[in-house]
């Protein structure tokens, strides 16, 4: 076997310590896992979520921030693939609103969001992800809004934040409370959102 490179060798510590995070986090909740749970599930000490991540509270950012560039990368092919409004709606819809998955990550989130929030530091890192996702979507629907001739109805920086919230807000209730249809909501705030342009694109 070729032996790896000590780069290539910490690139791969750190990716198996952000996929034991997730896991660890997914079973546990952020609260209640711990450094040395999360660096046994990937075969670590806990030495190694320190000198990656600095701690817990930096393993949670490095995979929400990991999120959400893949999250762009897709939403970004999505978009370049639609032809019409309805395939804008679908590329911007979850993929299942009612995933369980979904919903434990959601929950998770929420406990960070609480336990952060007097923590400004780390509060602060949290804001700076989500507002350079917001932006990179606004600027993606701007693009293809412009392109395929739709009229948002309200402005695209407000709705990312509403859609957002929309998501965070329904997956979280599937742990308590599931919506009958959660899937069925989305479409129509994004149809609302979006409605059909006055004049269609031609085709192509």
């Amino acid at each position: 076997m070729t032996r790896l490179t000590r780069a290539e060798q910490q690139q791969r510590t750190h990716e198996h310590l952000l996929g034991a995070g997730r896991q660890v986090f997914l079973r546990r909740g952020f609260l209640a896992a711990t450094v040395e749970e999360i660096a046994a599930e990937a075969g670590y000490t806990r030495g190694a979520v320190y000198k990656h991540f600095g701690g817990k509270e930096g393993l949670w950012l490095a995979i929400i921030e990991a999120g959400a560039d893949t999250h762009l990368r897709d939403l970004r092919d999505a978009l370049a693939r639609a032809t019409t409004r309805e395939e804008v709606i679908a590329a911007l819809a979850p993929a299942d609103p009612a995933d369980e998955e979904a919903a434990k990550w959601s929950a998770t989130a929420g406990e960070v969001l609480a336990a952060t929030a007097q923590q400004p530091e780390i509060a602060a890192r949290v804001a700076a992800i989500q507002h350079r996702h917001d932006d990179q979507v606004v600027a993606l629907l701007a693009e293809h809004s412009r392109r395929l001739r739709l009229a948002p109805a309200m402005p695209l920086h407000q709705a990312v934040v509403m859609l957002g919230a929309l998501g965070i807000g329904l997956a979280l209730r599937q742990t308590i409370a599931p919506a009958a249809d959660p899937a069925a909501i989305h479409t129509h705030v994004l149809g609302t959102v979006f409605p059909p342009p006055a004049h269609p694109p031609r085709s192509r």
